[in-house]
């Protein structure tokens, strides 16, 4: 099988992202994952209760034990607060393609990294990535542009891809609206991807959810823009039929029957 998959993460006690949500989209999809723990988190519908992050090395020799018998094509990086481990996968994965899910703001609003972990990122992390997947918030932190608009995403896209990856997602999914849009840049080209907006509270994990989706497809070969669209369509597909789980924001169900 070469549709191998590695993700390195934070793990969600509830399921509904990080490390399980990337597992079951990238299952979904017909790809591989392996992965590779970075925290483990006491959390559920209704929040974050304790956080406890693993020890470097120990982070470390789960991506050496993974990519020294696994053919690992593509690389889901989604919550690293670490440099030495952010140094280290700028090192030695960058012969991969790296799908970067910058995980820093909280739905609260609080950033979660420190800002020398956020300049790492932007100086060596990004420069090998294949794409990262933003939110807006993120996108925020991360470009220095305030965004209110469409034209405001586009303008931090495109100051996202000065930092070196070949694609930018940046998703617009928090934007006033009924109509959502997604912006993908590349230094070749620009595509807004457009879906009405779905009234739920079942948003948990979206964010991994996508990424993973991505992963999964470039590890089939699939082009990046097909693989993007096709995984926005999946995401929003989830968001209208996953019945509630929990008592707050409750998760995607990866496998409930989609139409």
């Amino acid at each position: 099988m070469k549709e191998l998959v590695l993700v390195i993460g934070g793990s969600d006690s509830s399921g509904g992202a990080g490390i399980q949500a990337d597992i079951k989209s990238i299952t979904v999809h017909g790809a591989y994952a392996a992965s590779a723990i970075t925290s483990i988190t006491s959390q559920n519908t209704q929040g974050v209760q304790e956080i406890f992050d693993l020890p470097t090395d120990l982070i470390i020799s789960q991506i050496n034990s993974v990519i020294s018998d696994l053919d690992i094509k593509v690389i889901k990086i989604g919550m690293v607060n670490n440099i030495d481990l952010i140094r280290f996968i700028s090192r030695e994965l960058k012969t991969m393609q790296l799908v970067v899910d910058p995980v820093m703001v909280a739905t609260s609003g609080d950033v979660l990294v420190s800002e020398e972990v956020i300049g790492i990122m932007k100086d060596v992390l990004f420069q090998n990535a294949e794409i990262i997947t933003p939110n807006l918030a993120e996108a925020e932190v991360l470009s220095g542009v305030k965004i209110n608009n469409e034209k405001d995403q586009l303008t931090a896209a495109k100051e996202l891809l000065k930092l070196g990856s070949k694609h930018v997602l940046v998703k617009g999914g928090h934007l006033e609206g009924e109509i959502i849009k997604d912006i993908l840049v590349t230094n070749d080209y620009e595509e807004h991807f457009e879906h009405k907006k779905v009234s739920t509270e079942n948003t948990h994990g979206t964010g991994c959810t996508l990424a993973s989706s991505i992963a999964a497809k470039l590890a089939q070969d699939i082009p990046m823009k097909t693989a993007v669209k096709e995984s926005i369509d999946f995401v929003v597909s989830l968001l209208s039929a996953s019945p509630k789980v929990g008592r707050g924001n409750g998760p995607l169900v990866h496998g409930v029957k989609l139409n």
